[in-house]
């Protein structure tokens, strides 16, 4: 993990992981460049279009959070909270009845 957050590129993923990498990080910060070639490029790799569509949506949502909370000024999570939602996401799934979502904390 380590090495791919450092540089994707030379880290141990796959060439088709990291053809998707680049293409991720252009639809983040060159977005308005992206061109017929940049998809051929991911397709040669493997990447479907709903592939494509997913990770596009994934990293949007991503950059649509992030600004969000950064404009409201919610606080970042503690590790231990990070840690107890791991827990709970393990043992119930991302999708709980209401009898599974624990009761707040006074």
């Amino acid at each position: 993990m380590d090495a791919v957050l450092r540089d994707a590129q030379t880290s141990a993923l796959s060439p088709a992981e990291k053809v998707l990498f680049a293409f991720i990080d252009k639809v983040n910060h060159e977005s308005p460049t992206i061109g017929p070639e940049d998809i051929a490029r991911c397709h040669a790799a493997g990447w479907s279009d709903e592939a494509l569509y997913d990770a596009i949506t994934v990293c949007a949502l991503f950059n649509f959070f992030n600004r969000w909370i950064d404009a409201t000024g919610v606080h970042a999570m503690s590790e231990e909270a990070h840690r107890e939602g791991g827990k709970r996401t393990a043992q119930y799934g991302y999708v709980r009845t209401k009898s599974q979502i624990p009761e707040p904390r006074p």
